[in-house]
């Protein structure tokens, strides 16, 4: 069963680590691109569409978080899973304190130092995330050496 856990782990990690480089290089640098006049609309479309991509794979990802600090798997060094879990929150902690308000604000009263502040603001969860699937990649080297 934690063999599982493992894998959809690394499964939902890699994927939101590829969605945040998608949107550290692609998507913010052009919502901050984006007129005034059509920015409301830009940034509401942004939090609908973005919310239907990252919902299941961010749950995925807490859950099994949780999982592996709840029981720690057979051959998993003791601290990769506590390591995993402080960069999740960092990941989650930069999005609810610092992406989430910073699109609210664009979908209310646009700036463009707003959209300039997203890419900025953004590096720690990308660095995170990407931290993250290092640490479910070399979890998972472990088990599969380990069985």
């Amino acid at each position: 069963m934690l063999n599982g856990i493992l894998l959809v782990n690394l499964t939902a990690t890699c994927l939101m680590t590829g969605i945040i480089w998608f949107v550290q290089h692609v998507h913010y640098p052009l919502l901050a691109q984006v007129e005034i006049g059509q920015a409301v609309a830009v940034a509401t479309e942004h939090q609908r569409r973005t919310g239907h991509i990252v919902a299941l794979p961010m749950a995925f990802e807490g859950l099994t978080t949780l999982a592996l600090l709840a029981q720690q798997p057979a051959g998993v060094t003791w601290f990769l899973p506590w390591i995993g879990a402080v960069l999740l929150a960092v990941a989650l902690g930069c999005t609810v304190l610092l992406s989430v308000p910073l699109h609210a604000k664009m979908a209310t009263n646009p700036d463009a130092r707003v959209g300039a502040k997203l890419v900025s603001t953004n590096w720690p969860r990308t660095i995170a995330w990407s931290l993250r699937a290092v640490v479910s990649a070399v979890m998972v080297a472990q088990m599969v050496n380990g069985l």
